[in-house]
């Protein structure tokens, strides 16, 4: 099995693409060890310098601490990757631990749409994720994950792209903030 990597706008966070479906129950990111069940997972956030794990359809991200080497920890992940596959397991996790019911009204439902259809393809090319979490008072907030928690252009990104977009399709947005 061959592991390919690819870089990212976060100059912290690496694309790690195994070739293989790596969650079956959508996207989402784990920042602590702690009562994760899955071995590679774990194994993974047990790397000195690694920060969290952004998991989705076909790619994992890793996010370091800035003062790791990407020279001290990528080899360890890939061989990680490696290993966690060679034992026949077929993909990481089948659904995502922290998926929240919501009953969202018919601005969120667009919303949610809109991020989901125009905006997270774009943000998951550079090993990302964003989450609707809240619409209130015309301020939609979000959760940026994965290679996009922390990145530099992050901020950007938000205003320029995810903002202009919902303002453009939904008057009602107003301001677009990450929590």
């Amino acid at each position: 099995m061959f592991v390919q990597t690819e870089i990212t706008p976060n100059p912290n966070s690496i694309k790690f693409l195994p070739g293989k479906i790596v969650s079956k129950g959508g996207s989402f990111e784990i920042t602590k060890k702690d009562n994760v069940k899955n071995e590679l997972i774990r194994n993974i956030m047990s790397i000195n310098g690694v920060e969290g794990i952004f998991l989705n359809k076909d790619f994992i991200s890793i996010n370091k601490y800035d003062n790791t080497s990407w020279d001290e920890i990528k080899h360890i992940v890939i061989s990680f990757i490696n290993d966690f596959y060679s034992s026949g397991k077929e993909f990481v996790i089948d659904k995502d631990p922290f998926e929240e019911d919501k009953n969202l009204g018919e601005i969120e439902k667009k919303i949610v749409q809109i991020l989901d259809q125009k905006i997270r393809p774009a943000v998951a090319k550079d090993g990302g994720d964003i989450k609707f979490k809240e619409f209130k008072d015309g301020i939609v907030m979000v959760q940026l994950q994965g290679s996009c928690s922390g990145c530099p252009s992050a901020t950007m990104t938000l205003k320029q792209g995810v903002q202009n977009l919902l303002c453009h399709y939904l008057p009602e947005v107003k301001k677009v903030e990450a929590v």
